[in-house]
């Protein structure tokens, strides 16, 4: 099976946050099991730099006034996973973020350079790139790549099948009406409503409403985004698609995030022997410039500083955790005016809280195994990874119950503990009062080793690898291949339906908590803070 996986970024070319590492790590666990998977992403300058084994492919033809465009071939660096660059320089290179200008702008031009990654996509999906090599399928992420499954719905059959994964509903690639014309996206595909979202064009709802198969990133979102109150306005569209729709759970890199062979680590440790993870802490202390207390637990929150993230949460509970004598490290960056507020704290507890605003790979692995305890709370989360690196790491987390948080942490109460299922910390109203109690109890089993100890074992132990994941994606795409214009091929059209709602219910069976509400949300425009995956 040939697959093309198009993105817009994949660690280590460029990343902004999780949807990077899924993007590597996905396509690396199908390689694993044998398809012939090939990346698609922007040329940014980071991307042309850190590509392995780079190479001028094919020149493009000019479209969407775009004229100055080709293909570099490499491979993604350590994997043999090959990549397909969109060296545009009009586009993609230039000075700043992903999806910002350096003032924390969204570039304006954001809808013209995502959809022409879309239009290059859908050129070497359909052979007219000047390759010699055409996929089965073609899986789409977030609403950077929203338009490609139009654009292929409308290429004569045989075409590649394609799937499309939201990675967050909240972040939808929303554009002016006026902009149309410079994505080439048939404008009769707006005036229809099939990609109008409330007066504007939005790139997440021309994937999900044009792929053949919709997924999400794990089991719980995927239910939480059939009601108003996780859908952002586009429950009613995927309800619609309930038939197509399915909920896979996002796993790691185990190779990259594995404490015993972490080469951003001052000292590996594994589940057997965590006494490198004892010195992890005092060098986490001593870089973060907290006092080295070993005895004092330690905090860590890694993530984008945002609502979402429920830091209002975090940052009302840090004169609680002050006057425990906890400290708290942080590092991450996003609403300015929540990070002004850690800075303001960071002077107001000098011995107990440190922050560094920005993102740094190699320190927030060193966060994750010096950390006792990781905070990674939400209002709403699709997956979630960090909580799955700290488990890896044995570092307890702490999380709302909601999205992929449900999924892969279990509580700690007595019958967990007893059944040696517990592996963090769970609460459920989105509220600095339920954090703070969610806090207390972590910090009561941390003053009891031994149980603390079996915590951090159960945790180490989990399996969160992308195997299993993956092989429910390849059954996804054998399903969509099993398509054909007006139906499905007969060999494929009693069985099909029930393997997909098996596939379906076993994937949501994980979780059989019910959705609950979060406050009032607003519809974001476009990628505000660029992380698709929100990690």
């Amino acid at each position: 099976m040939r697959v093309l996986f198009v993105t817009s970024e994949v660690y280590p070319l460029a990343k902004t946050g999780g949807l990077a590492d899924v993007s590597r790590a996905l396509p690396m666990a199908l390689k694993h099991r044998g398809v012939d998977v090939r990346l698609l992403l922007p040329g940014y300058p980071g991307a042309l730099e850190r590509l392995e084994s780079p190479r001028p492919l094919v020149k493009l033809e000019p479209m969407l006034g775009v004229a100055d465009a080709m293909l570099i071939a490499g491979h993604l660096p350590g994997t043999g996973v090959p990549v397909l660059l969109v060296e545009a320089p009009s586009l993609f290179r230039r000075e700043g973020g992903l999806y910002q200008r350096g003032d924390g702008r969204d570039w304006p031009d954001n809808a013209l350079r995502f959809a022409f990654l879309s239009h290059v996509a859908a050129k070497v999906a359909t052979g007219r790139a000047g390759l010699d090599w055409m996929p089965d399928v073609v899986h789409a992420n977030d609403w950077h790549t929203g338009p490609l499954p139009l654009l292929l719905s409308r290429e004569k059959s045989p075409r590649p099948r394609t799937v499309f994964t939201a990675h967050n509903m909240a972040f939808q690639g929303n554009f002016p009406p006026e902009t149309l014309a410079a994505t080439g996206i048939p404008e009769e595909c707006f005036f229809s409503g099939d990609i109008e979202f409330y007066g504007q064009i939005s790139f997440l709802k021309a994937g999900l409403r044009y792929a053949d198969r919709v997924t999400t990133v794990s089991p719980t979102y995927a239910k939480e985004i059939l009601t108003p109150e996780f859908g952002f306005g586009l429950d009613g569209l995927l309800r619609e698609r309930s038939d197509d729709f399915t909920g896979i759970l996002n796993g790691i890199d185990d190779a990259l995030w594995n404490p015993a062979t972490d080469v951003h680590l001052p000292r590996t440790f594994a589940a057997g022997d965590i006494s490198g993870k004892r010195f992890c802490k005092t060098e986490l202390q001593r870089e973060f410039g907290l006092p080295i207390r070993p005895k004092v637990p330690l905090i860590g929150f890694v993530s984008r500083i945002a609502h979402q993230k429920m830091a209002d949460a975090i940052l009302a509970a840090l004169p609680w955790l002050a006057e425990q004598g906890a400290q708290f490290v942080l590092l991450g960056q996003g609403e300015p005016q929540l990070e002004a507020e850690f800075v303001k704290a960071q002077t107001q507890y000098k011995n107990c809280v440190s922050v560094r605003i920005g993102y740094d790979e190699a320190l927030a692995h060193r966060l994750q195994a010096g950390s006792d305890v990781l905070l990674a709370p939400a209002r709403f989360e699709p997956c979630g990874l960090t909580q799955i690196y700290a488990l890896r790491y044995g570092t307890l987390p702490i999380v709302r119950r909601t999205g992929g948080l449900a999924d892969t942490v279990m509580d700690t109460d007595s019958s967990a503990i007893a059944d040696r299922t517990a592996t963090g910390f769970v609460f459920d109203e989105p509220s600095a009062v339920a954090l703070i109690a969610a806090l207390d109890r972590a910090l009561m089993f941390y003053r009891q080793p031994l149980i603390w100890r079996r915590l951090q074992l159960q945790g180490m132990t989990q399996k969160f690898s992308w195997d299993a994941s993956a092989a429910l994606y390849i059954s996804l795409y054998r399903e969509a291949t099993s398509r054909v214009d007006g139906g499905l091929r007969r060999e494929a059209s009693v069985a099909r339906p029930q393997r997909q709602l098996a596939t379906y219910n076993r994937c949501l069976a994980r979780s059989a908590d019910p959705p609950r509400p979060h406050p009032k949300q607003q519809f974001v425009d476009c990628d505000t803070n660029a992380l698709a995956s929100r990690d």
